[in-house]
């Protein structure tokens, strides 16, 4: 029987998705948080067979001093915890979850969008905790201009299938939806059409990030392309925080550049009290959960026992470093 360490499960199974599918495969150890250094993860890990991980780093030190480590399962999609190439020269394959939230992060998207559209929350809290309609003269009020998504245009930067998912929700809802992707030559129906990013951020009403983390993507959103957006547009990201300046941003939000911005990433997280975006105008932030639905969750649980499972079977699946 294989030894199984989960060395940061809390995020995935707080308590209300349980661990059943993978207890099944082996002798199954879960820690809520390896917070502790590399020694902690070592001697955690160190007895293992298969190491699952979701933020805490397995670097070539780690793979070292793990003599029985045959395979690494990632409780996410993103695997850069992982040295992958190193795992690759000692044979050891590192699995993915490639495809889980398609749905749950566009509908968080949404969330977002409806809320700067209506602002339904902040409304409903001074009816109630301020007795702003009890108090008002009259029999209607707004605290901000009230927006009708239909014939707004929504630009989706990165249009793999979170970002595909959010236009289907867009077109749905009779926004006009535009799509910029350097990668992805793919573009279905419903969306308008395909433009440059220069296009799309100069046009759009929304625009929703949806790419990798990647050199040529780092701080995509800075002072120049902010610049170019219309001073009533929003921005919304729930995919990566490094695709942002966040000084930039903060500076936009704070001088009337743009609108409003909604962030469920950004650079460190969680954040630093210093950081700029927490006391910008305008800003709402969410702390990473727009993967975080039960659904998602128990998607993640059946893909990796998948995963182990695959591997043991002596065929492992949604391997990301080939051996």
């Amino acid at each position: 029987m294989k030894t199984i360490v989960c060395l940061d499960g809390y995020t995935l199974n707080p308590g209300d998705n349980p661990w059943a599918p993978i207890e099944a495969l082996g002798e199954f150890k879960s820690y809520d948080r390896s917070t502790g250094g590399i020694e902690e993860v070592i001697e955690r890990a160190r007895n293992a067979s298969i190491i699952l991980t979701n933020k805490t780093p397995i670097s070539r030190q780690v793979i070292d001093a793990c003599p029985e480590l045959e395979c690494i399962a990632v409780l996410a999609t993103g695997y850069n915890v992982v040295d992958i190439e190193y795992a690759k020269q000692k044979g050891i394959p590192v699995m993915n979850v490639p495809v889980y939230g398609t749905e749950t992060v566009a509908e968080m998207v949404f969330a977002h969008i409806f809320n700067f559209a209506r602002n339904v929350s902040a409304m409903s809290d001074d009816v109630k905790q301020s007795l702003g309609w009890s108090r008002n003269q009259d029999w209607t009020y707004w605290l901000t201009p009230q927006l009708e998504l239909s014939g707004k245009t929504l630009g989706i930067v990165g249009f793999g299938n979170i970002g595909q998912q959010v236009g289907a929700i867009g077109s749905a809802f009779g926004m006009n939806v535009i799509a910029h992707d350097d990668f992805s030559k793919q573009v279905p129906s419903y969306a308008h059409e395909k433009v440059a990013l220069e296009t799309l951020l100069a046009e759009s009403d929304f625009v929703s990030l949806h790419c990798p983390a990647l050199p040529a993507t780092e701080n995509m959103i800075n002072q120049a392309t902010l610049e170019s957006m219309k001073p009533s547009a929003f921005l919304i990201n729930t995919s990566r925080g490094q695709l942002v300046d966040e000084a930039a941003l903060a500076a936009a939000l704070n001088l009337g550049i743009i609108s409003g911005a909604a962030l469920d990433t950004l650079w460190q997280e969680p954040p630093v009290e210093s950081n700029p975006l927490l006391s910008a105008k305008n800003c709402v932030i969410t702390p990473h959960i727009a993967w975080a639905t039960l659904d998602a969750r128990q998607r993640i649980m059946s893909m990796v026992a998948e995963n182990i499972q695959s591997y043991l079977d002596g065929a492992p699946i949604n391997v990301v470093n080939p051996i």
